[in-house]
This record gives structure tokens, C-alpha cells and sequence, in this order.
């Protein structure tokens, strides 16, 4: 169930607070989430022209805060189904220190990690940048079976994102492994949610794959 009246948020690109959309949902009426939370954490750890012309499109983005975070993921826990599954996009520093306090009191559970291979070379000073991390948060009960369908999904996924999409937003993320994970973890007709969009991939391949999308962005200044 959605809630009353919350049919109409389906299949659309919305523009409203993701925290607002999630305290619309009803209690365990979501199949999977993704959930890419826009941090400081490489611009601030890095302190090196992290304010510089590059990176403009990405400073200008709505920033969130630990608290924040938390509160989101909050949320997920409460509207994913039972066994459901949360893709949750980090850097290499929240891999390193951890997330424990986002998703502490929560029923979720990290089981498994993606790095993706952008296939280009980042910013960085010590080391250039050319990963990202996508941990598999599950809520509990814990199991595989049932709610993992595909078995070719390698550890390490490589895929370019076009530089015509990078300039539409600095974070998009890989449509072709989004779509692996929904067909993994989904069926046609179940719901998917991203509560913070960007440039609304996931909604594309929930199109694409015939699943219900639910998610929103709040615009910043890019």
C-alpha cells in the first residue's frame, strides 16, 4: 500500500523534500530503495581545490548533514518491505570510516559491497579518484534466497557514465548496473524508491523494466 491518495505520486519526476515524500509512504510498501545522499565528505577531507572551477556543479547541490542522513535512512527502514533491500551510494571515506551511525536503530544490515569503476580518472591529491562504493544494506530477516535473483552481478562493476549526462548532473549514476539490481531484486509492477534522485536514472530504468518508481529531488542552484 502507498496510502491514500498516494497513487498519484507514482511514475513521476517530483521536485518535494525526499523526507517529506518518505512520511507519506505506509509502513513496508516499498520492494527496493536507492538512496545516493549528497555529503561533503570528499570536498571537505580533501581540502585540496575542492572549491575550485571543476567542481562547481557539485558544490552548488543541496548539502546534507549527518543528522539528516540519518533521518533518511530512518525513514527507508520503516517503508521497505521485510528481507527488502537498500542500495546506498558512498566514498571511499564513509567506506573506510564507516556508517554505523546511519543505520543504527534501524533493521538494517550491510551484507554485501559493489565498487563501480568509472573508467576514468578523478580529483585527488595523494591518490586520483576513480571509484565509487555501493553498499547493500538488507532489512531483517537476513536471507538470500527469494530475494536475490541474479547471480552474475560482479563485485566490481566497470561503466562509463556519458559526458552529455554528466553535465546534467555531476552525480549520475551507472543505469546499466541500477538495472541489474532492480531486475535482481524486483519483479514487474513492484515499487522502487529513490528519495533523492538527481537526474532520476533509476526512475528511467524502472521505466525501462517495468517497475513503479516513487522519488523526488529538491533542485539546487546547478
Amino acid at each position: 500500500m502507498l496510502g491514500e491518495n498516494l497513487h498519484e505520486l507514482l511514475n513521476k519526476r517530483l521536485n518535494i523534500d525526499g523526507l517529506k515524500l518518505l512520511q507519506k509512504l505506509e509502513s513496508q510498501s516499498i520492494d527496493l530503495c536507492f538512496f545516493d545522499p549528497q555529503y561533503r565528505g570528499v570536498l571537505d577531507k580533501m581540502q585540496y581545490g575542492n572549491e575550485g572551477r571543476r567542481q562547481k556543479g557539485r558544490v552548488k547541490l543541496v548539502q546534507m548533514s549527518d543528522e539528516v542522513i540519518r533521518q533518511f535512512i530512518k525513514e527507508i527502514n520503516h517503508v521497505l518491505k521485510q528481507s527488502a533491500y537498500c542500495m546506498l551510494w558512498i566514498d571511499k571515506f564513509h567506506l573506510c570510516e564507516g556508517v554505523d551511525t546511519w543505520i543504527k536503530d534501524t533493521n538494517l544490515q550491510i551484507v554485501d559491497l559493489i565498487t563501480w569503476d568509472k573508467g576514468k580518472m578523478g580529483m585527488g591529491y595523494r591518490t586520483r579518484k576513480q571509484s565509487e562504493y555501493l553498499l547493500i544494506l538488507q532489512k531483517k530477516p537476513i536471507k538470500a534466497k527469494g530475494t536475490w535473483k541474479l547471480h552474475t552481478i560482479r563485485d566490481i562493476w566497470s561503466e562509463k557514465i556519458p559526458l552529455e549526462t554528466l553535465k546534467i548532473h555531476p552525480h549520475a549514476k551507472p543505469k546499466g548496473l541500477q538495472k541489474a539490481l532492480i531486475e535482481s531484486c524486483t519483479d514487474k509492477g513492484d515499487r522502487v524508491l529513490d528519495p533523492a534522485s538527481g537526474s532520476f536514472s533509476v526512475f528511467e530504468c524502472c521505466e525501462e523494466l517495468g517497475r513503479d518508481f516513487v522519488g523526488s529531488d529538491l533542485k539546487g542552484e546547478v
